[in-house]
């Protein structure tokens, strides 16, 4: 039903935009019939905006794999550098929850682990479809890697330059239809207490769960719910999603091992660098974008990496 209503709304936009443009060319005709430049004026606009409707529709096509459709998680973990790299995983964390929301998702906060001055030592939230947001695993699948910044520390009384990384994880989460098996042996589950501000019961209990995967060492938490048994749940939710997420990777390795070779991993397969200080730029080390608004792109306008990571990872 999920697919069906997916394709529903697709066809829906092909319709209107099919519409559109037939509105929009009978009213060119009628300008130049009537002489009318004002007229032709608009419809050339109309013309102009229907063409980057089209473009992004076929961007959205080019989501047919077999998870894109599929809510997802995001994990920001700070690299080295204390503050300043927690104060970036803050930073990373807002830019992606503004363009989830900016785009009508919905946006469900699952652990944060505060640093000891500021920002966040590490973050987890999911993403999820809500009316025409669709497809955020699909379009944010390619965000995984390492973030570089490059400021004047506002935490440095030298005011000198600093770099700081952290790593993004996005994975999709798992449904009904992908069939996951754990067996109990292979977990290793420990409650602790929530960190951070809150009621009396969530500094006094052992609500937080954390589940290690012993064969392949993967980690997860949560403790965004006061009850262990939700958190518990949603804990191993998210663990079928990454050992899923990892299964597709071993597959993707294995069908374009020459993918590898364009991996910069000079920093440690770092893909993007931010720039706030001596000039304001942000560059996608993989497909080479470039935006000179670093500000508006930390407020969550990185629909052009989207973009462009899509359309490169389908061979455009």
């Amino acid at each position: 039903m999920r697919e069906r209503e997916q394709l529903g709304q697709a066809l829906g936009r092909i319709t209107t935009l099919d519409q559109d443009l037939q509105n929009t060319l009978e009213l060119l005709a009628l300008s130049a019939e009537e002489d009318d430049l004002e007229v032709q004026e608009s419809a050339e606009q109309d013309i102009v905006l229907l063409h980057k409707k089209v473009q992004r529709l076929r961007l959205e096509s080019l989501l047919s794999g077999e998870a894109d459709g599929n809510n997802c998680f995001i994990e920001v973990h700070a690299g080295a550098g204390g503050t300043e790299a927690q104060d970036w995983t803050l930073m990373l964390t807002r830019m992606y929850a503004r363009w989830a929301e900016a785009k009508g998702y919905k946006v469900e906060w699952i652990e944060e682990s505060p640093g000891e001055e500021a920002g966040l030592k590490s973050s987890s939230f999911k993403i999820i479809s809500h009316k025409n947001a669709d497809h955020p695993y699909g379009w944010l699948k390619g965000e995984s890697g390492v973030h570089r910044l490059v400021r004047i520390s506002p935490f440095d009384s030298a005011a000198r330059r600093h770099t700081s990384f952290a790593s993004v994880y996005v994975y999709p989460e798992v449904d009904d239809a992908i069939d996951i098996q754990i067996e109990d042996k292979d977990l290793r589950v420990d409650t602790y207490r929530a960190s951070g501000a809150g009621g009396q019961h969530v500094n006094k209990t052992d609500s937080a769960i954390r589940i290690t995967h012993i064969p392949t060492g993967v980690v997860v938490q949560c403790q965004n719910d006061r009850s262990q048994h939700r958190n518990r749940a949603q804990a191993m939710s998210m663990l079928k999603a990454r050992l899923y997420e990892h299964e597709l990777q071993k597959r993707e390795a294995a069908a374009q091992a020459t993918a590898d070779a364009k991996t910069d991993i000079g920093w440690g397969h770092q893909i993007r660098s931010y720039v706030l200080q001596p000039y304001q730029m942000v560059k996608d080390l993989r497909t080479h974008v470039e935006k000179g608004n670093a500000q508006g792109v930390l407020d969550g306008d990185i629909d052009a990496f989207l973009e462009a990571t899509l359309a490169q990872k389908m061979g455009e």
